[in-house]
């Protein structure tokens, strides 16, 4: 792994938060929006704004339904998304062992 560096797309600690709260999950599975937010800790605004940058990146799944009120957003780790974060774990405990 020499040579390689940290994804500086899920290095920043907001994105890193959201990638590893969704790797939690089964693959396939989904946060609302509402509910990653209150385990994130994040202001809507903010969380926006990061998971724009996952998705335009491919990470992260985002799926609307609905208008108005009856509105719900759902988000979901992506296959390269879980590929990028084990490649980023992988590299980080090589880093942390000194290797």
């Amino acid at each position: 792994m020499s040579g390689e560096t940290l994804d500086p797309l899920i290095h920043v600690p907001a994105r890193l938060q959201i990638i590893a709260t969704l790797a939690a999950l089964p693959s396939g599975d989904t946060l609302t929006f509402t509910r990653l937010q209150e385990v994130i800790g994040l202001t809507s605004g903010n969380l926006i704004t990061h998971l724009r940058r996952l998705e335009v990146a491919g990470y992260v799944d985002v799926e609307k339904t609905g208008s108005g009120i009856a509105s719900r957003t759902v988000v979901a780790l992506s296959d390269s998304g879980r590929a990028a974060f084990t490649n980023y774990t992988a590299l980080l405990r090589v880093l942390l062992n000194g290797a």
